[in-house]
């Protein structure tokens, strides 16, 4: 039993991913050293439906893990900031939401419009999806009898960035990771956000 047990604890922090999947433009490094600041706009959050959660329960749900995402972003980007990584400015996270609550209170809103509220050089799009393909109860079993530890949570993000001068999508960003038992959605947003700052265009180790 001790060495089932160990073998558990040795296990629940596995995380597995797939590398990203990465679009430039030919120009997206040129169009990107034009810019001086971008904004993070509202992540747009999917989740895998629970049993008798209401519409009302859910809405709550996305619109919590859409501020928390999207924080995360801008975490992630201003930590490669920081460390002198980043060439270019990132809106405040509530500085954006206030502006964009201002301008558009039915939270509609076309990318040139938002481009002009926020007066930023780009804005950065994403959208996340949650899902849980098996419960914690089921992957424990799963461990102890077969010695393996199968995904209990999995988040994917798509993630694109687009030029206020002309409205076009000069960089995309699509890559999933699975987590197991213990490792929670936020450390995989983390992970997720850790790999994507490496890769943006504003990065200067990125080109």
């Amino acid at each position: 039993m001790k060495t089932i047990f160990s073998g558990f604890i040795a296990i629940v922090l596995v995380f597995t991913s797939c590398g990203p999947t990465i679009y430039n433009t030919p120009d997206a490094f040129d169009r990107a050293a034009k810019h001086r600041k971008i904004a993070i706009l509202p992540p747009k959050i999917t989740i895998q439906v629970k049993k008798n959660f209401s519409a009302e329960e859910m809405q709550k749900q996305q619109d919590a893990e859409s501020l928390n995402f999207q924080n995360e972003i801008y975490k992630s980007l201003l930590n490669q900031k920081m460390k002198g990584q980043l060439f270019v400015d990132i809106m405040d996270v509530e500085e954006t939401n206030t502006l964009l609550q201002r301008s558009f209170p039915d939270g509609t809103y076309t990318a040139a419009e938002v481009c002009k509220a926020l007066g930023v050089d780009a804005v950065i799009n994403s959208q996340f999806g949650l899902s849980k393909p098996m419960s914690e109860g089921a992957a424990i079993a799963t461990v102890i009898l077969l010695g393996t530890a199968p995904a209990t949570n999995e988040v994917t993000v798509n993630m694109s960035i687009k030029d206020c001068s002309d409205n076009t999508m000069f960089w995309n960003y699509d890559h999933r990771y699975s987590g197991s038992l213990t490792t929670s959605v936020n450390s995989l947003v983390e992970m997720l956000m850790r790999s994507a700052s490496k890769k943006i265009p504003y990065n200067s180790k990125a080109n």
